[in-house]
């Protein structure tokens, strides 16, 4: 009933046959799946919209309903109609009823665009080339627009032919009146185009703006690789027992565990050559002590050979500063466990 000045309105007629099927089916829909995306219908080509009515047929339906019948319907399943969701479910829109999480479906439309062909205005999504070789068209007025984007035709066998490949358009550039025509002609269709998502009503409760939904990729997986890094720092420092901590953690203390053995004197078959280096060094260094005040001994020390490559040199400073440091206090833990890792 509806209240006009002093007088009330009821309606004695029913309601058109058409327009109650259309609720009871909306009604089934909003009982069936949990969510609805809206789209924006305003510039979509029916073309495109019967092809996601076929490509989202397996996830979905793809409906298009009056707002206000949609409304009548919302209120007959969840008992009345949230503002938030009033005032999106108004104008040109389209519904898509599905049960898929929705951030898969914003996936699975960008996955299924419409390959449509291209409009004055529309912007080049690449370098659109048109191929060389023969055309359906017939020499004509259009030959002129083939010049003026400088493509190269010549006539043969009554058809248009193009002489060889050429760019009509750079990624990112303007579709001109001349290019779509010519476009259309040797039958090229460069444009993708997707449904506008708006939103999704959510369960029937609230609705979510499509930007809450999309997903940066590429931020999502720099922030998975640095969370990985900072949990592998975190599991060495504390030396948590996991299979890639152990790799690293147990070659580490093997070293450090040699390099005190070797410290200590401990005779081992990881710590013997360096014990016998050690000590071949300490008896040198003896023997040249001793050799210049007792001559009469007879002791001469080998003179330590030159060098003969550049590597060879890189090797023979490292034993010699591990000399120096073995006057003071013997060879320090790393230095062991270096010269350990070499002889593996």
């Amino acid at each position: 009933m509806l209240a006009i000045g002093k007088r009330a309105y009821a309606r004695s007629r029913p309601y058109p046959q058409s327009k109650v099927r259309i609720v009871n089916e909306a009604v089934e829909l909003l009982r069936k799946y949990p969510y609805v995306f809206l789209f924006d219908l305003h510039g979509l080509s029916s073309r495109v919209l019967n092809e996601y009515r076929y490509r989202l047929r397996p996830y979905g339906a793809v409906k298009v309903i009056k707002p206000t019948l949609f409304k009548i319907a919302f209120a007959k399943v969840f008992g009345g109609v949230p503002a938030e969701v009033a005032e999106r479910v108004r104008g040109e829109v389209g519904f898509f009823f599905t049960e898929v999480n929705p951030a898969e479906v914003i996936k699975i439309v960008a996955e299924n665009s419409v390959r449509r062909a291209a409009q004055p205005g529309d912007k080049a999504p690449f370098d659109i080339v048109v191929p060389a070789g023969p055309t359906n068209a017939s020499p004509g007025p259009i030959i002129s627009k083939f010049g003026k984007l400088k493509i190269p035709t010549r006539v043969q066998e009554g058809k248009i032919w193009i002489a060889k490949d050429t760019v009509v358009a750079k990624a990112g550039q303007e579709i001109t009146p001349e290019m779509a025509e010519v476009l259309r002609v040797v039958g090229i269709e460069p444009i993708f185009e997707q449904l506008r998502l708006l939103g999704v009503i959510w369960r029937g409760q609230r609705y979510v703006d499509i930007s809450e939904l999309v997903i940066d990729v590429a931020k999502y997986r720099e922030l998975f690789e640095a969370a990985a890094t900072y949990a592998r720092n975190l599991a060495l420092n504390v030396v948590y027992p996991t299979r890639e901590v152990l790799q690293v953690v147990l070659p580490a203390a093997h070293m450090r565990a040699v390099a005190l053995a070797a410290r200590l004197g401990v005779v081992t078959r990881e710590t013997l050559p360096v014990l016998l280096s050690r000590a071949v060094a300490e008896a040198n260094a003896l023997a040249a002590a001793v050799a210049g005040r007792a001559p009469e001994l007879g002791i001469s020390v080998a003179a330590p050979q030159p060098a003969a490559q550049p590597q060879a040199a890189q090797q023979a400073e490292a034993p010699k500063e591990e000399a120096v440091e073995e006057k003071k206090e013997g060879p320090s833990e790393e230095e062991v466990a270096g010269s350990l890792a070499s002889l593996f």
